[in-house]
């Protein structure tokens, strides 16, 4: 670690450590002072989310730059931090004490050195209290359907410890307003190809008095709604030709015993059915119609978020 800190120092690149926090008394001092210590030449950004404890002034106290975000919830506060910092490079990573910040400077060279924009701290533990059975099923399962709609970019989506270049932070769209903007991050990052990577960092359980602000169920239905959200913005073909797909199923599964009828005995018996799966088969060709314009509209919103990235540059360690 001493290594890769002084070879970062020699450098020279502008470091955010980016912190964003609510409740969070009883780990943000020691998360303050780890990451200082990891990474002395870098500014702690304590971002803090409306707490009604003292994390606002130990933060401080430690030494960081503390501010506030008065809209509630992660991806609000991320949006707010993204546009109000400026810097070479920002590790984010959660104020609950449960990531390594020894791990910081590794990752960090890892991103400068061979230039990735974004540069994930896969969690390893053998503790249950750190990532529960439940959590660990669910972010394999979310981490899978984000892969087989835009390719494989980490095994640990919802990952809190991110390094990100300059470029990734200052064309990311910020869109979510909770948890879930994790996998606005990893849907970004495949969206544009960016050179990315991923590296195995030690996690541990909450401190004793800490509690975490994720509700499993709500915040997995939140995650989950996103990432279809994310497939109608970005593969909007795709989406409305399942859709198409299964409403032409519908229609030739209602329709084919009327027109068995028909071809029978001349008659239409079942009007109703017919009626309904006619509506199902124009739906479907409505549907995939849809697909096709969306799928240039998106084409379009594409080119532009890879123009804003390429803008920003990005820092030259040589």
């Amino acid at each position: 670690m001493k290594e890769a800190a002084e070879t970062l120092s020699e450098q020279s690149p502008r470091i955010a450590v980016l912190v964003p926090c609510y409740n969070e008394e009883v780990t943000i001092g020691t998360v303050v002072r780890d990451f200082r210590a990891a990474l002395p030449f870098a500014t702690v950004y304590v971002y803090d989310n409306n707490s009604n404890d003292r994390t606002r002034e130990i933060a401080r106290a430690e030494g960081a730059v503390v501010r506030q975000e008065f809209m509630q919830g992660k991806g609000n506060v991320i949006r707010r931090m993204f546009a109000d910092i400026d810097a070479d490079y920002y590790i984010l990573v959660d104020g609950d004490a449960t990531y390594e910040a020894a791990a910081a400077p590794r990752m960090l060279k890892e991103a400068i050195d061979n230039h990735f924009d974004m540069v994930t701290g896969l969690r390893v533990t053998d503790r249950k209290a750190a990532y529960r059975p439940g959590h660990v099923l669910g972010n394999k399962v979310l981490t899978s359907l984000v892969q087989h709609f835009f390719g494989r970019a980490t095994d640990d989506m919802l990952s809190g410890y991110r390094v990100f270049s300059r470029r990734f932070v200052k064309s990311f769209p910020a869109a979510s307003s909770g948890f879930e903007t994790e996998t606005e991050f990893t849907v970004h990052a495949l969206q544009l190809s960016m050179p990315i990577s991923e590296i195995p960092t030690r996690y541990i359980e909450r401190p004793e008095g800490s509690t975490s602000k994720l509700n499993t169920w709500s915040d997995g239905v939140r995650i989950l709604t996103m990432i279809i959200q994310l497939v109608k913005q970005e593969r909007p073909l795709l989406f409305f030709t399942i859709i198409a797909l299964f409403l032409a199923f519908v229609g030739v599964v209602l329709g084919v015993p009327v027109v068995a009828d028909y071809m029978r005995s001349g008659f239409v018996p079942r009007l109703p059915t017919a009626v309904l799966a006619t509506g199902c088969e124009i739906l479907a060709a409505l549907s995939l119609v849809c697909g096709l314009i969306l799928d240039s509209v998106a084409a379009g919103r594409l080119e532009v978020k890879r123009l804003a990235y390429i803008s920003c540059g990005c820092f030259n360690a040589e």
